[in-house]
């Protein structure tokens, strides 16, 4: 009975001496924003299907759990890209990205851990290079600064999620965009005189406009003196005099009004004064 009990004790002392050095393997805590997929060296290698969930999880001596950083990250570069014209132009990016959660084992499988130098980096920088390629120093620099990013972030996106990929980008930012200083210059001297002509365009343009505003507004009063001065018959102008110096007779200003005695038959007023 003493014997069976020492066999006891040292079996349950090796499996201790087990658990303690392999615990490190055999225990693993998986973090928040940490993904885990497994190979089994024994049964059929890396366990694509079955992803593993933030928490404690116990694997077997003989296999490895393989632990993802699954938050959002990014990764700035700094490069060198040719124009359409083959003149230099220095660029600083920063983009967003995260793996898909269901796809790390293809990811892993293809790329490894090191997914970002191997994958990530490289399509971000070969799709800024097509991009801009496609394009003049002054598009990208000013005329068509818009259209330029919005086409890298759409074709940088579409290249990362592709099936073979698995990358989630959320965010692709320009932070600068650098040419030679006589091309920035010149550009600058450029778009100086574009708005320069426009101001003068404007001027002139708003100048005709007034000079049009001013000959329809005295073509307008021509053409009003005209018929005012077309119906100012002499009957008319009499008996407009007639009915203004009767007006006047009423006043209190002692006068004589004499019918008929003014120049063309009109009434003559004599004051006081």
């Amino acid at each position: 009975m003493e014997g069976k009990l020492k066999s006891i004790l040292v079996l349950v002392g090796a499996i201790a001496i087990v658990l303690i050095v392999f615990s490190s393997m055999i225990f693993v805590t998986l973090k928040p924003g940490q993904k885990g997929i497994i190979f089994r060296k024994f049964s059929g290698g890396l366990d694509k299907e079955h992803v593993y969930d933030a928490g404690f999880q116990v694997v077997a001596p003989w296999n490895e759990m393989i632990v993802y950083d699954v938050r959002e990250q990014k990764v700035d570069e700094t490069m060198d890209v040719l124009d359409k014209n083959g003149l230099s132009i220095h660029v600083e990016i920063s983009v967003r990205f995260f793996p898909l959660f269901a796809k790390i084992g293809e990811l892993h499988e293809k790329f490894g851990t090191n997914y970002i130098q191997q994958l990530v980096v490289p399509e971000v920088r070969s799709t800024v290079r097509q991009v801009m390629g496609r394009f003049t120093a002054e598009e990208i620099y000013s005329t068509k600064r818009a259209e330029v990013e919005t086409a890298i972030i759409n074709e940088t996106e579409a290249v990362l999620k592709m099936p073979q990929n698995n990358i989630h980008m959320t965010a692709l930012l320009i932070r600068s965009i650098k040419l030679p200083p006589q091309i920035k210059n010149a550009i600058e001297s450029k778009l100086q005189q574009q708005q320069e002509a426009l101001a003068y365009k404007y001027k002139l343009n708003k100048e005709k406009s007034e000079a049009e505003r001013k000959k329809i507004a005295a073509e307008g009063e021509a053409r009003a003196n005209k018929i005012i001065n077309s119906s100012l018959t002499p009957a008319l102008l009499k008996m407009r005099g007639i009915e203004a110096t009767l007006e006047l007779s009423k006043s209190d200003n002692s006068k004589v009004v004499i019918i008929g005695s003014g120049k063309d038959g009109m009434p003559l007023i004599l004051g006081n004064n």
